[in-house]
């Protein structure tokens, strides 16, 4: 179990500096929903792991920075090599280049499972990030019900280890990986592996200092543990997603703002769905 120390950029990862290096077209996305019991830690790591951040990501709306969790769907990124299950794909390889892998960060209050519904469409794959020193809560067994309508591909991340006593961490982990196999027997995910990480020794409030003016990390990031392992797991694990189906169809888009620029007129910023639009393409709503 290794401590990660404070890094804005993890190893495996394309850092945003090397991004313009690459044609878009040739980077493959993948969406991996996190979700979690509210309080689990999930905006943490997606801080953490975050590179590139959309305009709904990380809290940003005043009323989820007073109340002090996730209060709808929050999007952004990080790029890395094409993990094994991509590179042994002659035709994904002849394609593509990079993997974005888009994280969903889900709000975990009970109250906004229709908006956690929302975004479980366009999940390839999910984070399910559980609370190490609670266990499996009631909004962590309804999003294993979200998770089994979705994907077939899950990672356990057991969260705040740190809090854990040095000494009887091990032990501890172990109990509580042993209490969530059990819950998962009776689900698809009987066999998902489990790692236990911190995503902010410390907890939610050091990691919310340690985001710069512009919504990015500052050069001082939150201290972790095990993410790196982290991403080697989810290296090893990520599957081709099947992106025939949904190019083929109708276009669909998740506004997330809409706003007027002077000048300019209205913007909306959001998450293609489903489908695929161009320059000077009409579109209606």
């Amino acid at each position: 179990m290794s401590n990660d120390g404070k890094s804005p950029a993890l190893k495996g990862t394309i850092t945003p500096k090397d991004v313009s290096k690459f044609d878009p077209s040739r980077v493959l996305n993948l969406n991996v929903g996190v979700l979690g019991h509210v309080d689990s830690g999930k905006t943490s790591l997606v801080k953490t792991l975050s590179t590139l951040l959309s305009t709904a990501s990380l809290d940003k709306s005043a009323q989820s920075r007073q109340r002090g969790i996730t209060l709808d769907l929050g999007f952004s990124a990080f790029l890395m090599p094409l993990p094994p299950s991509i590179q042994s794909n002659k035709d994904l390889v002849e394609r593509y280049d990079l993997l974005q892998v888009t994280l969903v960060d889900c709000p975990g209050h009970a109250s906004l499972i229709r908006t956690i519904i929302g975004g479980a469409q366009i999940i390839d794959m999910v984070l399910l990030v559980v609370d190490a020193n609670k266990g499996i809560q009631t909004q962590t067994a309804e999003c294993l019900v979200i998770a089994e309508m979705t994907t077939q591909n899950l990672v356990v991340v057991l969260n705040k280890i740190d809090l854990f006593p040095p000494d009887e961490r091990e032990m501890m982990l172990l109990k509580v990986q042993e209490k969530i196999r059990n819950a998962l027997k009776p689900t698809r995910f009987a066999d998902s592996p489990m790692i236990g990480i911190s995503a902010c020794v410390g907890g939610e409030k050091v990691a919310a200092t340690n985001v710069d003016e512009g919504g990015g990390h500052s050069q001082n990031g939150p201290t972790t543990m095990n993410l790196q392992e982290l991403l080697h797991l989810l290296n090893s694990k990520i599957k081709p997603p099947n992106r025939d189906q949904i190019m083929n169809s109708k276009f669909h888009f998740s506004i997330d703002h809409c706003f007027p620029i002077k000048g300019q007129g209205t913007v909306i910023t959001g998450t293609c769905l489903a489908g695929s639009v161009k320059v000077n393409d009409i579109i209606e709503f």
